[in-house]
């Protein structure tokens, strides 16, 4: 770093260097390490400057993985396009595979269920808790129902209203 750029860095404060845009717009800086007035030295800094500044905007992926890493240390040097782009693809073609691989599976249990190798999942329709006092009933009783340590009284209808 040359003395002319460490005198206008501390002149004017903080210089960032643009480093890269992601194909959703996010623009990444950094910030390396340099001396303050007081003679301090700051550690280098990366930070983003996200499309959506709003935290309720983010959505999971707005930043790709490849320069979060970046972000956080995890790799030195910034990702390419080249780069970011044959992930891409090969996240498009792990797709494409799991489902493929979901519809095999999927016919192969079907294909075992019809020669009986596998039991068929029973389809079930249950009203109610099996601890509840009116399991498998219908309708409410209007007599009172007491079971184990559990009171139920009974339902109650205005008395004009009997038919």
């Amino acid at each position: 770093m040359s003395r002319i750029t460490s005198l206008l860095r501390r002149t004017f404060g903080v210089v960032k260097e643009h480093v890269g845009t992601d194909h959703l717009g996010n623009k990444y800086y950094y910030i390396p390490e340099q001396k303050s007035w007081t003679g301090r030295l700051t550690r280098p800094r990366r930070l983003v400057e996200a499309t959506n500044p709003k935290e309720f905007e983010y959505t999971e992926g707005s930043i790709p993985s490849e320069w979060d890493a970046w972000i956080r240390g995890r790799r030195k040097q910034p990702p390419t396009i080249e780069e970011l782009l044959q992930n891409e693809r090969y996240r498009e073609q792990i797709k494409i595979r799991a489902s493929e691989a979901e519809e095999r599976d999927e016919a192969l249990q079907a294909k075992e269920h019809e020669e009986g190798l596998v039991a068929q999942p029973v389809q079930t329709q249950v009203k109610g808790h099996a601890s509840a006092t009116q399991f498998g009933q219908t309708e409410f009783s209007e007599d009172p129902v007491s079971t184990a340590n559990k009171f139920q009284p009974g339902s109650w209808t205005p008395p004009g209203n009997i038919k």
